[in-house]
């Protein structure tokens, strides 16, 4: 061995391999080979501080904390029980709410389209000042 000062070998009883590129665990801090670095490779007992998964509420998208020991299915289901904001009202929001302002047309666009000349807010098929009868200007306009 030539450089025997280099590298590290691996914390796991079973493994010791010497690894020039070692790699330490962020719970734990103790230093592992490519093959054992993930927590379940090496039973790591600090695992838990790291390794947390928070479960999202399915109908208002809240995070909902889980203590240790806790299930939890059981403490998201608490929750949509009693402290859930879902409101379903909600998720019916109407996209197509700019309704056109010529009479007798009931066509609601989702962007305002509206005429520089009246200033009018009308839909696409209504939007040219020729098409809805425009009186905002005293200029007079080609069909060109």
């Amino acid at each position: 061995m030539e450089l025997p000062w280099l590298g590290e070998h691996c914390s796991e009883r079973s493994c010791k391999q010497l690894d020039f590129l070692p790699l330490k665990c962020d719970a734990c801090g103790e230093v592992f080979c490519k093959d054992h670095i993930r927590y379940d490779d090496h039973k790591c007992s600090s695992a838990y501080k790291k390794n947390v998964q928070v479960p999202v509420c399915p109908l208002c998208n809240t995070p909902i904390p889980v203590q240790k020991g806790e299930i939890p299915d059981i403490v998201v289901g608490a929750h949509i029980d009693k402290d859930c904001k879902y409101n379903p009202a909600q998720q019916k929001q109407k996209i197509f709410t700019n309704k056109c302002t010529k009479p007798g047309c009931k066509r609601k666009e989702m962007m305002k389209v509206v005429c520089e000349q009246c200033g009018g807010s009308f839909c696409i098929k209504h939007r040219h000042p020729l098409d809805h009868d425009c009186r905002g200007s005293s200029q007079p306009i080609s069909k060109a």
